[in-house]
């Protein structure tokens, strides 16, 4: 894996510390945490920042070795495809939806599964297929964070009911990665296996560690994502919470989705008292009144490219009709992409935790992911004017983005990359510590 050009320019001549500063100030660092795990908790540490972000703050201990391992595994400035060692004979390509063996519609047998996790509960039932047959031994993924109740945490679940505990989507800055190193190492000492849930971002990074770190490919069994439209920036959550009447400062816990499909988002407060909003009225029904932290906008790889099976959303359009949601039981979109995650879902459906209904085209994901399928088509021009204004964006490899420009209208091509200068130019691809 080797990192350069863009990124090496931009960053020659500075320290360790600002190298992993200036990730920051540019407004690609995702907040996984991966930083810290490979630098060390006394060299890098993932703080909150004033604006409620969670960041990486370095300190004059961390060598120019290791923050060029961390630019190696930095979802913010390194991202790949699937690897090509997991790439099946048989598998197909797509110029949007990358490498699948297959895509079907699915969701957990068990109704309670299905109704208490995100969509139809496809992930939690598959991780709790993995746990119950002994294939693995716990699962890494993310959960509520009582300190932070926006956000998540990292979390280990050895039995279903940690996992429905940590069921339904975080819409919230989470250092799923932060302890990876931790749990790798303990993993190896009690031959032990597990799979991980994270964000495609989470997904990329893991992969990224694999290729210098061999304990991933000896512990982890299988990595699994969600097809991601992003989260909610903690300026952007105060602001929607006080639309709502809601003090950020008396928020107890968040359930964003879950218990219906979607379901509602639920905000506890410390009194006890509850506010309910529909997935409607807390997201709106268009990209263009999502509030995305500005990676999200640029993101590549929001399918899930690099991972062995990624889990999506099934509303045509890209949005629940509230009427259909009233009486909707949940179902996802599995996309298969390596061989190994076919054989263990074929295994959960045969075993009475998956549910198999009907088969998917790429075409079928176009419809029921109109954002992915526009972003993914934008990402080139969105990161090339990055670029030419000496923004540090990510390197990528294996995401098909130049076959995608090509493939644009060339007036698609140029209002993608003249809105990204835009948001440049208001200041949106700057961040401070504020």
């Amino acid at each position: 894996m080797k990192i350069s050009g863009h990124i090496a320019e931009l960053q020659d001549g500075l320290t360790a510390r600002e190298c992993l500063a200036q990730i920051v100030e540019h407004a690609i660092c995702i907040g996984c945490g991966i930083c810290e795990a490979v630098a060390g908790k006394d060299r890098v540490e993932m703080t909150s920042f004033a604006n409620g972000n969670e960041r990486p703050l370095a300190n004059d201990q961390l060598s120019s070795e290791t923050m060029a391992r961390i630019t190696q595994v930095c979802p913010g400035t390194n991202l790949a495809g699937l690897p090509a060692s997991l790439v099946g004979p048989e598998a197909n390509h797509d110029l949007v939806w990358g490498v699948y063996e297959e895509i079907f519609l699915c969701h957990a047998q068990d109704p309670t599964v299905r109704h208490q996790a995100s969509t139809g509960g496809l992930l939690t039932a598959l991780t709790m297929f993995l746990l119950e047959t002994k294939r693995v031994d716990f699962i890494l993924h993310a959960s509520p964070n009582p300190s932070n109740p926006a956000g998540g945490r990292a979390h280990v679940s050895r039995n279903r009911d940690q996992l429905l505990e940590g069921s339904g989507s975080r819409y919230g800055t989470t250092a799923t990665l932060k302890d990876i190193n931790k749990i790798i190492q303990g993993a190896i000492g009690n031959n032990e296996r597990f799979a991980f849930i994270g964000t495609p971002c989470d997904v990329s990074a893991l992969r990224n560690l694999a290729e210098i770190d061999q304990g991933v490919q000896q512990c982890c069994e299988l990595m699994m994502t969600m097809v991601c439209g992003g989260f909610m920036a903690p300026p952007a959550m105060r602001g929607k919470l006080a639309e709502f009447g809601i003090p950020i400062n008396e928020v107890k816990s968040i359930r964003y989705r879950g218990f219906g499909c979607p379901g509602d988002t639920v905000v506890e407060l410390a009194n006890g008292h509850t506010h309910s909003m529909t997935y409607l009225e807390f997201w709106g029904d268009d990209e263009s009144s999502w509030h995305l932290p500005p990676r999200c906008k640029i993101c590549p790889d929001g399918i899930g490219d690099a991972a062995d099976i990624a889990a999506s959303d099934t509303w045509p359009g890209g949005a629940p009709s509230m009427e259909v949601a009233a009486n909707d039981l949940g179902t996802n979109a599995a996309i298969v992409r390596t061989p190994k995650a076919a054989e263990i879902v074929r295994a959960a459906i045969a075993a009475g935790y998956l549910t198999r209904g009907d088969d998917l085209q790429p075409d079928d994901m176009n419809r029921l992911q109109p954002h992915q399928e526009h972003k993914k088509r934008a990402a080139h021009a969105r990161l090339t004017a990055l670029r030419d204004v000496g923004q540090l964006v990510p390197e990528t490899s294996g995401l098909r983005l130049q076959k995608l420009a090509d493939d644009n209208t060339d007036k698609f091509n140029r209002e993608e990359y003249q809105g990204t200068l835009t948001r440049v130019e208001a200041g949106k691809f700057f961040e401070t510590n504020e």
